[in-house]
Order: structure tokens, then C-alpha cells, then sequence
């Protein structure tokens, strides 16, 4: 398995570096197989979301579209893929945040009962309790 930073991630759904993009575009398409995945941590995943939304400007359903795309492609092994599926959900529903959803998700597939918060907006998603 070789795990992939978030600007490799960036660069292949983005493509805004001609160079950077091609050669991550090699490693996505070419290296990895689904024999030798690639590995992209929770960390990686929120970094790219945050990114995408941040300083790329993409939509909610921009942004939303690479996720699942990165969730289909055969040769990428998502950590926690289950929690990212449902925060994915909760973010294409407005629900919150990318993060606060995948935060209340993981929170519950540890066996936790809800998140505490103060943040009004994540209180919103069903895993969470406003404090």
C-alpha cells in the first residue's frame, strides 16, 4: 500500500499543475493497483475537503463529487470508509460540515452515544449535542 498526501489528491481532481498533476495521475491511474492500494487517512481526506472548499472555492456538490469519486476508485483504500460514506451524506444534505460530519460519524461507529459541542452548526447533524 502506498498512502497518498493530500496534494497528490488535489492535484489529480483539480489539475491545476500541468507537471504535478500528470505525475499524480500516474500514480492514481497507472501505479496503484488493487493488489497495492493507495492509502488516503482520515487526515488527508478532511485536509482535501477543507481545501476544495477553501481555497479552490468549489461548491458543496463540487466538493461532494470528488469525495465519491474518490470513495469509487477500486485502487484507493479510504481509512474508515463506512464514517466517510455517511459524512458525505450529511455534507451533500447540508446537514454541516464535511469535518463535523465525520467527526459525529466516527464518534458513533466507536460506540459513542452523541458528540458534545458548542458549535451550533454540527449540533445540527443527529450524532451531536449542543452544549
Amino acid at each position: 500500500m502506498t498512502g497518498l498526501d493530500t496534494n497528490i489528491l488535489l492535484r489529480y481532481f483539480v489539475g491545476d499543475d500541468p507537471r504535478q498533476s500528470r505525475t499524480a495521475a500516474w500514480v492514481i491511474e497507472r501505479d496503484l493497483t488493487e493488489q497495492h492500494p493507495g492509502y488516503v487517512s482520515l487526515v488527508a481526506m478532511v485536509e482535501t475537503v477543507w481545501t476544495l472548499l477553501s481555497s479552490y472555492e468549489l461548491s458543496r456538490d463540487e466538493t461532494a463529487s470528488i469525495i465519491e469519486r474518490m470513495l469509487q476508485i477500486e485502487t484507493l483504500t479510504i481509512q474508515n470508509e463506512q464514517e466517510v460514506f455517511v459524512a458525505l451524506v450529511a455534507f451533500q444534505q447540508g446537514k454541516g460540515s464535511f469535518a463535523d460530519a465525520l467527526i459525529g460519524a466516527l464518534g458513533i461507529a466507536a460506540g459513542c452515544d452523541f458528540t458534545v459541542t458548542f458549535d451550533k452548526k454540527a449540533a445540527r447533524l443527529g450524532d451531536f449535542k449542543l452544549l
